[in-house]
């Protein structure tokens, strides 16, 4: 009942527009620590194993997907506004935004989804005899299907979450 009471502090399409701002943020800061996360680790761990082994490939794949996560998390957020609006914001402007933003998630969910082929075929290939270096494609192959499977879902859920809430 207090809450009808309130005044709203604009139009309902600015509040929906900060509201989305506000959830791409999260979204953003979620993959930030996912690339934080891979930096973390693999970093740690890709020194320690021996460079003719996958698990090497693995984490040094990791690290590199990693700092480009780390990237495109921290632009993102610094791209975003969730309190104040950029000036000149129209509500057509907002829409086209938001719709912009959707359509990348959801373009990007076709990208993780060649993400996983790839990873296939690396993996597959990776078992072929005389292949060179086949540690490599198998450790490079692994990290593929991690990120991809873990970009596939992340740009799901940003989709959805950003489309139905």
């Amino acid at each position: 009942m207090l809450l009808s009471t309130l005044p709203t502090a604009g139009p309902a399409w600015l509040a929906a527009y900060q509201h989305h701002e506000f959830l791409l943020g999260r979204g953003l800061g979620v993959l930030g620590a996912w690339a934080m996360l891979n930096l973390l680790v693999s970093g740690y761990m890709m020194p320690r194993t021996d460079a003719r082994e996958w698990h090497h490939h693995f984490h040094l794949m990791n690290c590199g997907w990693g700092f480009v996560n780390a990237i495109l998390a921290a632009l993102g957020i610094l791209r975003t506004h969730p309190g104040r609006p950029p000036l000149g914001l129209t509500e057509a402007g907002a829409l086209a935004s938001q719709l912009l933003t959707e359509r990348i998630f959801l373009v990007n969910v076709g990208l993780d989804f060649g993400y996983l082929l790839l990873a296939f075929w690396l993996l597959n290939r990776a078992t072929l005899p005389r292949v060179n270096r086949p540690e490599r494609l198998y450790g490079f192959g692994r990290s593929i299907q991690l990120q991809g499977a873990f970009l596939l879902l992340f740009d799901a859920v940003m989709w959805v979450v950003l489309r139905y809430f």
